[in-house]
């Protein structure tokens, strides 16, 4: 997928309603994207993923601050009672990402998909509740309020 198909196909998914891309910028330069995706308001859930950071960026603030802000919005203006991610089983870095926002690790979805080249894909499944959301605020803000090395 190019960078042109990627930012056409969340786009659309605003368009239909059941996408929210979003920018992550310091100051004034992009340095990754994510989106709200899979938004269910009947069940009161969405995913987030369809996440990048740039490599300079990564294990910084800058994941943090971003699903906190992400995470604020789900839970206390549109009213989710779930949010969840994934990620490939390979994915060691999304997966230890995902692990410090507070998520909860639910389980492993084996041969979840083919991915291109024929490899079946195992897909790791991760949650907030309502619920964990005041644990999960605390330990996000207490983290972006740390001295910054």
């Amino acid at each position: 997928e190019t960078i042109d198909d990627y930012i056409a196909r969340a786009l659309e998914g605003r368009e239909q309603g059941h996408m929210l891309p979003l920018v992550t910028r310091v100051d004034d330069a992009v340095v990754g994207c994510t989106r709200f995706w899979k938004i269910d308001r009947a069940n009161l859930k969405a995913e987030i993923g369809h996440s990048w950071i740039a490599a300079s960026w990564q294990r910084s603030f800058v994941n943090s601050e971003a699903k906190l802000l992400m995470l604020q919005h789900a839970f206390d203006v549109m009213g989710l009672i779930r949010v969840q991610f994934q990620t490939d089983e390979l994915n060691a870095a999304s997966r230890t990402a995902i692990l410090r926002l507070g998520a909860v690790e639910e389980g492993l979805l084996r041969n979840e998909r083919i991915m291109p080249g024929g490899r079946r894909r195992n897909t790791m499944r991760y949650s907030i509740i309502d619920s964990d959301w005041p644990a999960v605020k605390a330990g996000l803000m207490a983290r972006l309020a740390a001295p910054r090395s």
